[in-house]
């Protein structure tokens, strides 16, 4: 009998109120301002408010598939503004949309109950491929305007996207439909000013926008969470400032993104991806090649201004320090501000972008006219770029050029650091070579972004030197094939006699059987990926959390389960469940973290027992990813995750499988929501920062995934993702390493696609000498859900699960009983060594163990 954490009662807790505030706190802050020609903020003045758009309801508060939460409830933006104030006077129009969704609602799910009454649970697939999208909008007719106050309307669009399927080139994704524009139209042609705010995951083609007269303001609401509509009224009314900066360079038109046609389907191949930027990715590419962007990254508006002086840049052996003072500078709102901090690196053997990020820093909120002095530190060395033909990092010998900006397009040089020469800050091995010739962009100093002062900022620099000695060289020993682990010790052994010193880990699995160790290593599903665990949904201790690991050795060796938990803006677990009087969970009864989907499948729901106990998993939505990016605050990532670490701690939920954390390489990627930013020293700090807050918490720990190049969610199980080391090291998988070094998450996650022909879960190179080797990652490894599958009729396969093992990928997940009986197939034919096996599962034990000691230190 599983233990039931959840609580009997569905009264709102406490810890949902704290939590629902804390989310309208976060999500304000990671709000970015665009553009406003003086109409925002707006005066709550009792006045009726023209509302329209299709996130006005139906507000988006964060993407589908394993990156949805399932909330008690969700503020709207109608109700959130109309709890500021204001009084809605476009309720008919609004009424109309709706009507028009449950329509298009019945529609898709017609389409969707045929596809599994043809496939059965395997149809649940047909979902993630084709995602339900709202209709377009109704036309705004002269009616709808009538008795409005004519100051100003407001237009929310929103988009969604998901797990499973890239988002589209196209109008009423990346583009604004015809219907858009022609409301948006009506409106500036009848309004003093309208509003467009955007209640988006990722980019969108702001051209009309920008471009059309009358649109006075446009924020960036992102998507925030279940606090949203309110966290968005208190921006609009000024009662907070939008002081949220950009985590992603906006382009004026989809072509000028490197590789603009190369990417997913554009490129007419879903087999293989070409990385042919190579690390010109985001702003290093738009800086690089002199291409102007809509808005850069790190960019924001705010209802204040901002001064910015370097007081002094100092050197502490390697150590950049860099203080600055902000003061805001305008008479009435007060406000944050955040000092970015970048690096160019000298040109030679190697290419370097124009600049990188090496650091930053955000204020506190200032008063009109209030100072504060922010400090930015930074290793050098971590600014070091890899070079293949050695396999070494390093900082090329010449002047280092420090500059100090609110974004990236308005960076000024504050120094200049010269290293007299060429240093090695680690010496490695070629892990990840490209599997096909592959060329990639190098770019021109010449045709570098510039300005009017530059030059003359160059030449009154102050010069500091750095001693080339101060900077440290790290050398890899990279790791041999595991020893098979033998005991002298003949009684039982359990965990907790491993956690109590009375024995040792080794001595546990060594007593193990084959059979038992492949138990461990497999999730403890067993009828496989989409059949009787469907979507990730795949616990029995948790209902709703997508997995566990096997309960097999709880009685024999009182090895308890790991509870595994979607997604990355909260947990997503099942709202309710039942259970008998004795704790015994019933299976089908209560509520389903895929709403009505059992019913679909003709699932008959078993008699409800008279003595039944209902149980409440009610999980609070944080903001997206990217919008937790937007604030450039680490103290409120870590907030976040300190949300999700307590109701982990609440649900008993031992790992959440978050953050995402690839790069955003392109704007059209699926799932880009769930990740931070095309930055990589961003994505890590955001990942650190959040796994610290959900790790306060004894035997909760997050995982980092999808480890590596998920950047692509068409065909996402069978892409070939190509792609040079360099690029991979600084640009693909920097950030994680980031993420490992300072927070040490206790899991991560491998992704689906192949890294340059070889399958991510099976790949050593990767998950072993990468990954162990040299960033010194201590947990566990998991699969994504039914990497493991067998699917025919793709170029490249699937993972083997005994290749899982042999690459150091712990855990298969959800696990079948295929995966077991290939493990002990690939045992019996000589393929896998025991060894190998033995070290899988001793980490899976090292982490229930870890588990079971934070417990029993926080009863003590």
């Amino acid at each position: 009998m599983a233990k039931i954490f959840a609580p009997a009662t569905p009264e709102m807790s406490e810890r949902e109120k704290r939590n629902f505030a804390r989310v309208r706190h976060i999500a304000a802050q990671g709000m970015v301002l665009l553009e406003n020609n003086g109409v925002l903020p707006l005066a709550a003045d009792g006045r009726k408010l023209a509302l329209f758009g299709n996130g006005v309801r139906r507000m988006v508060k964060g993407g589908t598939g394993s990156g949805d939460v399932n909330a008690r409830s969700v503020t709207n933006v109608e109700q959130g503004l109309r709890d500021a104030g204001f009084e809605i006077g476009t309720t008919a129009w609004l009424d109309r949309f709706d009507q028009d969704c449950t329509d298009c609602g019945k529609e898709y799910m017609t389409r969707f109950q045929a596809v599994l009454t043809e496939k059965g649970a395997a149809g649940a697939f047909w979902a993630l491929d084709n995602p339900y999208r709202d209709p377009d909008v109704p036309a705004i007719t002269p009616g709808d305007l009538e008795g409005t106050d004519r100051r100003c309307a407001v237009y929310v669009v929103a988009r969604t996207s998901g797990e499973g399927a890239d988002r589209k080139q196209a109008p009423g994704d990346y583009e604004l439909t015809q219907r858009e524009k022609d409301n948006l139209t009506a409106l500036t042609g009848y309004y003093e000013h309208t509003v467009v705010v955007l209640n988006v995951g990722g980019v969108i083609d702001t051209e009309f926008l920008r471009n059309t007269p009358g649109i006075d303001a446009v924020l960036l609401m992102s998507q925030p969470g279940c606090a949203g509509g309110l966290a968005l009224a208190d921006v609009l009314t000024g009662k907070v400032s939008p002081d949220g900066r950009l985590a992603a360079t906006w382009a004026r038109a989809y072509s000028d993104y490197p590789d603009a046609e190369g990417y997913s389907y554009l490129s007419g191949d879903l087999d293989d991806s070409y990385y042919r930027e190579g690390i010109y990715v985001g702003y290093r590419y738009f800086d690089s090649f002199n291409i102007t962007p809509a808005y850069p990254f790190g960019f924001g508006g705010s209802y204040t201004t901002f001064a910015l002086e370097v007081k002094d840049v100092a050197l502490d052996g390697e150590t950049v320090c860099v203080r600055v003072n902000v003061q805001n500078t305008g008479s009435r709102y007060a406000g944050r501000e955040t000092v970015q901090v970048y690096l160019s690196q000298p040109q030679g053997k190697l290419d370097k972008p124009y600049q990188v990020l090496a650091g930053f820093a955000k204020t506190g909120s200032l008063a009109p006219g209030q100072c504060e002095t922010v400090t930015v530190t930074f290793p050098l060395h971590t600014l070091a770029s890899y070079d293949e033909e050695q396999a070494v990092w390093l900082l090329e010998k010449g002047v280092y050029y420090l500059r100090v900006g609110s974004h990236s397009r308005s960076t000024c040089i504050a120094a200049a650091l010269e290293l007299g020469e060429t240093v090695v800050t680690a010496r490695l091995q070629n892990r990840l070579q490209p599997d096909c010739p592959l060329e990639t962009l190098c770019a021109d100093p010449a045709r570098f972004c510039t300005y009017p002062e530059e030059a003359r900022e160059k030449a009154a620099a102050p010069r500091l030197t750095v001693d080339p000695a101060s900077i440290p060289c790290e050398t890899t020993v990279y790791s041999q094939k595991p020893s098979l682990l033998h005991t002298e010790k003949e009684q039982t052994i359990t965990l907790q006699d491993v956690v109590a010193g009375q024995a040792t880990l080794e001595d546990l699995v060594a007593q193990l059987t084959p059979p038992e160790l492949a138990e461990l290593v497999v999730g403890s599903a067993r009828g496989g990926f989409g059949s009787t665990s469907v979507i990730g949904v795949a616990s029995t201790a948790c209902p709703g959390a997508a997995g566990e690991t096997t309960s097999t050795l709880l009685e024999s060796r009182g090895v308890q389960n790991l509870v595994l938990a979607d997604g990355p803006a909260g947990l997503r677990l099942s709202r309710s469940f039942v259970a008998d009087s004795q704790g015994n969970i019933i299976p089908g009864l209560g509520d389903s973290a895929f709403g009505n989907l059992g019913e679909l499948l003709g699932i008959v729901p078993p008699p409800r027992p008279a003595d039944a106990v209902d149980h409440y998993q009610y999980c609070t939505a944080i903001p997206i990813a990217t919008m937790l990016a937007q604030t450039w605050d680490p103290a409120l990532m870590e907030e976040a995750g300190d949300i999700v670490g307590g109701e982990m701690e609440t649900f008993g939920v031992t790992l959440w499988l978050a953050p995402g954390m690839n790069i955003q390489r392109n704007p059209l990627c699926g799932r880009n929501f769930e990740y931070y930013s095309e930055d990589p020293l961003l994505s890590g700090l955001c990942a650190a920062a959040d796994t610290r807050g959900v790790q306060r918490h004894p035997g909760c720990g997050t995982t980092i995934k999808h480890f590596a190049l998920n950047n692509q969610e068409d065909n996402r199980n069978h892409n070939n993702a190509h792609c040079t080391e360099r690029a991979l090291r600084e640009i693909y998988l920097k950030g994680f390493e980031i993420a490992v070094r300072t927070a040490q998450p206790l899991a991560l996650m491998s992704s689906y696609n192949l890294v340059n022909g070889v399958h991510s879960a099976n790949n050593r190179e990767l998950l072993t000498h990468i990954l162990r080797d040299e960033w010194g990652f201590a947990g566990l490894v998991m699969t994504d859900w039914g990497t493991t599958d067998a699917s025919t009729g793709f170029k490249y396969g699937s993972s083997a699960t005994a290749g899982c093992v042999l690459a150091g990928n712990d855990l298969t997940m959800p696990g079948s009983q295929q995966d077991v009986d290939a493990i002990l197939d690939a045992l019996k034919a000589g393929t896998l060594p025991l060894a190998a096996l033995q070290q899988c599962a001793r980490r899976v034990l090292a982490l229930a163990a870890h588990c079971q000691q934070a417990r029993q230190n926080t009863k003590a």
